[in-house]
């Protein structure tokens, strides 16, 4: 037993299964982008990582990385991050390409996404037809005060090749604690169903938590498709500030487990939060049901 996967500081974890091991993806003081690698998923933190790309000096993606993301698309590795050039105005997106077939090797950058604004928390992810889409948090204009999910189709992993679309706003009372936030949209598929699990409220706090939306239709761009459900993992007397997360199998494929970080301290703030994981079922309904967050996680649960 144990009370997290990593400890603090740590925040906005992305895991990976590939060809028998899970990959940590993961900023380091803003500046380095890490990959762990483990045969078993809560083994995850013992490894010290491999430090796979660090930002320039200068330029608009030199400071401030954020919430890396590793995606093996068509055969190849690729990481999607947020940076700025000192000043949070200038947050976009920005993609990198490893130069080899192992996720731990170099990578070089491929350049900026066009974004349309704003934009931080990134992910890709492909419907059924094989039509590859991204979605972020992003601002409605040019100042802050607001995130809100946006969506964009792609051409390949680092062109996007559409206008951006609006799929939520923070309208609800539990997405606007501090400030109106939606963000770290996260993709989760089963059984012919498609969410976007995202988080809300301001990350510093103790409300963050997570909100869902359900693809009701059959057009990933169209806005009205897209049917708001929350929130669907909150804080519990022990556990806060609950939210960035990201999902990862069983090796044998038979348990589903998220991954997400959360406070220790009740204060704001950014320096205290930990990565956490638990495993999760599904409601009848096919909708997944996080359940309470809990700090303890027990090994002999997992399926081999």
């Amino acid at each position: 037993m144990f009370d997290s996967i990593i400890p603090a500081p740590a925040a906005d974890p992305w895991m990976i299964f590939h060809n028998g091991f899970y990959y940590f993806c993961e900023s380091r003081d803003m500046t380095t982008i890490y990959i762990r690698k483990s045969k078993h998923l809560l083994d995850i933190g013992q490894d010290t990582g491999t430090k796979v790309w660090a930002p320039p000096r200068k330029g608009p993606n030199s400071k401030n990385v954020w919430a890396p993301e590793l995606h093996f698309i068509n055969g190849k590795w690729f990481i999607y991050y947020a940076a700025d050039n000192g000043k949070n105005e200038n947050h976009r997106m920005w993609v990198l390409e490893s130069k080899t077939s192992d996720p731990l090797g170099e990578y070089i950058c491929r350049g900026c996404l066009e974004t349309g604004g704003w934009a931080i928390d990134g992910t890709i992810f492909t419907d059924d037809e094989g039509e590859m889409y991204f979605t972020w948090s992003g601002w409605p204009g040019n100042v802050d005060g607001q995130q809100n999910l946006y969506i964009a189709p792609m051409s390949n992993p680092y062109t996007i090749s559409g206008k951006r679309l609006l799929i939520s706003e923070p309208t609800e009372s539990w997405e606007r604690h501090e400030m109106a936030i939606n963000e770290g949209p996260q993709v989760l598929k089963r059984d012919g169903k498609t969410f976007i699990v995202y988080s809300a409220s301001a990350s510093w706090t103790t409300h963050y938590c997570l909100g869902m939306l359900e693809l009701t239709g059959l057009d990933v761009l169209n806005p009205f498709a897209w049917t708001k459900v929350g929130p669907v993992f909150q804080k519990s007397e022990t556990i806060w500030g609950v939210g960035h997360c990201s999902f990862v199998q069983s090796p044998c494929q038979t348990e589903d487990w998220i991954f997400y970080h959360a406070k220790t301290d009740q204060k704001h703030g950014w320096l205290d939060r930990r990565v956490l994981a638990q495993k999760f079922n599904w409601h009848p309904n096919g909708h997944p049901n996080f359940g309470v967050p809990t700090v303890f996680v027990a090994p002999a649960r997992i399926a081999a």
